[in-house]
């Protein structure tokens, strides 16, 4: 299940340490106030006995937004997308934001206006082209690469399968980067980030495409990275 929450900022332009650095923090909070077992697990240790914690979360998204030379400008029409290919967990984000009137998203309050659940998107040919609102994030001998880098591709196809495992999912999987956008670094609170959007071709079994769809590409995704348009 995915599904936005329609937001109004409280402020004209956000510090660019609020646009990912606490999206954790606030995936953890919706969590913890409907099943604290279940985000002490995913805070702690991962899931399931698995070091990864299937939440998506897109950035605050301000479509409209006045350009600002090196500012994160807002608008009154924003948008924060959630996801999870585990219903436990989507079945909390989705019930502690019901009737919520405003979520505190670092130093910005952003004021709830609504939340839809997404259109269901059909993956039953097996494949999928996913565009990223968010960087992708991946890594090789412990760094960020980049979508033009030659190793991307395989550690992509690593993740990915390792995503497929844990929901016991078929993990055969071919990807295929076909454009990208700029290097982009972003501070977290564990320190910081590098990647790019991307628009990738996924080939795998039709689940595994709707979990990523629900889920994202890549580490990080309860971060706010990797999601998908």
């Amino acid at each position: 299940m995915r599904f936005r929450v329609d937001v109004t900022p409280d402020v004209p332009v956000m510090p660019w340490g609020d646009v990912h650095g606490p999206a954790r923090a606030v995936v953890y909070g919706l969590i913890d106030g409907q099943d604290a077992g279940v985000a002490e697990e995913l805070h702690d240790v991962g899931w399931q006995g698995s070091s990864l914690r299937p939440v998506g979360v897109s950035p605050p998204l301000f479509p409209g937004a006045p350009p600002r030379p090196r500012m994160y400008s807002t608008s009154p029409n924003g948008v924060i997308s959630m996801g999870s290919p585990v219903p436990r967990i989507a079945a909390c984000l989705l019930a502690a934001l019901a009737g919520r009137g405003e979520i505190r998203w670092g130093s910005v309050v952003l004021s709830v206006k609504g939340i839809q659940l997404d259109s269901v998107v059909s993956h039953s040919d097996g494949v999928a082209v996913f565009d990223t609102v968010s960087p992708v994030l991946v890594k090789y001998d412990d760094r960020y690469i980049l979508p033009e880098d030659a190793n991307f591709q395989t550690g992509l196809t690593h993740n990915l399968r390792h995503k497929a495992d844990l929901l016991g999912l078929s993990n055969e999987v071919e990807v295929e980067v076909l454009n990208s956008g700029p290097r982009r670094r972003f501070d977290v609170a564990k320190g910081f980030r590098i990647g790019a959007t991307a628009r990738i071709r996924v080939a795998a079994a039709p689940q595994l495409l709707d979990a990523l769809y629900e889920w994202g590409l890549g580490l990080s995704t309860v971060e706010g990275f990797g999601w998908i348009r």
